[in-house]
């Protein structure tokens, strides 16, 4: 299928994180885009702002009439829309090009150089990196992020289209759409089990993505992991590892050793050696597409992170109060981590809200472990997204097998005020959900009251 044949852009979904960068992308290009969302949020306002009408009601009637003429109209659609959908099926019945967003990254980055991030944690962050020090050394790149990036206060970094940087997501095997010129694998923890069914299907899914790479292409993957690449690691015999590693004002001070040689000196703003890992990764990636040592240590210094990844709302010498989109045991792990590095004295406050009833069920007992290493616990109810409720699976359930008596459920209407109950001086919100809605109270609350 040709794009540029095509005029108009029609997102079912259109304000998820991943199809708004998309539609940004198709509105810098001249495409007449158009689109419904089940609610309104700040992204789909901030689509409004350039021009993108957006409607909020599962309803055919509020489809533009020029998105009714199926000949040179694109319908891009989330796998996260249910069957019974009125506007998807209309457009599936009526015989439009209807693709998931995952199929139209793949027809982008066909024609384009790919650099792909894929693993279970780590990819918008890698992603973000990656696509910031590529602009920053005026490479002519799209970059599409799964997060708001706080140096472009955007989920699309476009400096042309010579170069595409995407996000391999492996929910629903997504990932397998594109064909990179350069490919990273960050991680391979089990997880999406309700769609795979257990971990050896998501292994394979990643052999798959491994055999995707472009002829010449390469693979760099996480030490440890078992496939084969160029490797990268922390303070390991890596091909690409970081030495010597400091805590200077709150960041961190490095050398990178590549296989040609030692980089002396790199600084980095973000916390945690999972962010170290993923800088890592981004670098040796810039580095074998031709960006200069002296450019990736400039650059790196600049990156500020991306929206709701161990971002700080509030930073002072009484109260740190961050927020973080961390939903998988091993993401809270490496939260935690990070935390314990930067405040390793204070009392740490973990405010958690499930994300799904299947991963709460497959992983209840790796969620409980990663949750008592806080201090406090304040659990809220399960976010169901795109699910029914299961039987016996709820935030009560999980409660009881946390270890450790600091621990309370509570609902989003008494959150600030148990909050304001703890004597903590680093207070975290984490989760996938909504709860990242409560952020902006809490930073209110916080501040009025400190």
């Amino acid at each position: 299928m040709e794009l540029n044949t095509l005029h108009n852009i029609y997102f079912i979904g259109i304000g998820g994180i991943g199809m708004s960068a998309l539609a940004r992308y198709f509105k810098s290009i001249g495409k007449h885009v158009s689109g419904y969302d089940k609610t309104p949020t700040e992204i789909t306002d901030n689509l409004q702002k350039l021009g993108i009408s957006i409607h909020f009601e599962d309803t055919i009637t509020l489809i533009e009439t020029p998105f009714k003429h199926h000949e040179n109209t694109l319908v891009v659609y989330t796998p996260a829309i249910p069957k019974d959908h009125e506007e998807l099926n209309f457009f599936k019945s009526k015989g439009y090009q209807v693709m998931k967003r995952s199929q139209v990254l793949g027809l982008i980055t066909e024609n384009t150089f790919c650099l792909a991030v894929a693993g279970t944690h780590g990819k918008t962050t890698t992603t973000s990196i990656l696509g910031h020090l590529l602009y920053q050394s005026d490479v002519k790149l799209t970059a599409f992020l799964g997060g708001i990036s706080e140096n472009y206060n955007s989920n699309l970094i476009l400096n042309g289209s010579e170069v595409s940087v995407v996000e391999a997501d492996e929910f629903d095997r997504s990932f397998l759409t594109l064909s990179p010129n350069l490919a990273c694998i960050t991680s391979m923890d089990a997880d999406h089990l309700d769609i795979y069914g257990d971990a050896s299907k998501l292994m394979a899914s990643f052999e798959d993505f491994s055999k995707k790479i472009k002829l010449n292409g390469k693979l760099f993957v996480k030490n440890g992991l078992p496939i084969e690449g160029i490797t990268y690691g922390i303070e390991d015999d890596a091909d690409y590892s970081i030495q010597n590693i400091k805590i200077e004002n709150g960041m961190y001070v490095f050398d990178m050793k590549t296989p040609e040689t030692i980089v002396e000196g790199l600084r980095f703003n973000l916390p945690g050696r999972h962010n170290l890992s993923n800088a890592l990764i981004a670098m040796a990636m810039a580095a074998e597409y031709g960006v200069s040592h002296q450019q990736l240590a400039d650059a790196l210094s600049t990156y500020k992170g991306v929206k709701r990844r161990f971002t700080y709302q509030i930073k002072t010498n009484d109260l740190v109060f961050i927020d973080d989109y961390a939903h998988h045991p091993e993401e809270i792990n490496a939260v935690h981590g990070a935390v314990r590095e930067m405040y390793p004295d204070k009392r740490v406050l973990a405010v958690f809200q499930p994300h799904l009833f299947t991963r709460t069920r497959d992983f209840i007992d790796g969620f409980a472990s990663s949750l008592a290493q806080f201090d406090e616990i304040l659990l809220l109810d399960i976010y169901p997204a795109r699910e029914k409720p299961i039987e016996g699976v709820n935030s009560n359930w999980l409660l009881g097998k946390i270890d450790n008596p600091n621990k309370k459920l509570t609902d989003k209407a008494n959150l600030v005020s148990e909050i304001h109950k703890s004597s903590a001086q680093i207070i975290l919100t984490i989760g996938a959900g909504d709860i990242g809605e409560e952020v902006k109270h809490i930073k209110r609350e916080l501040s009025v009251a400190s």
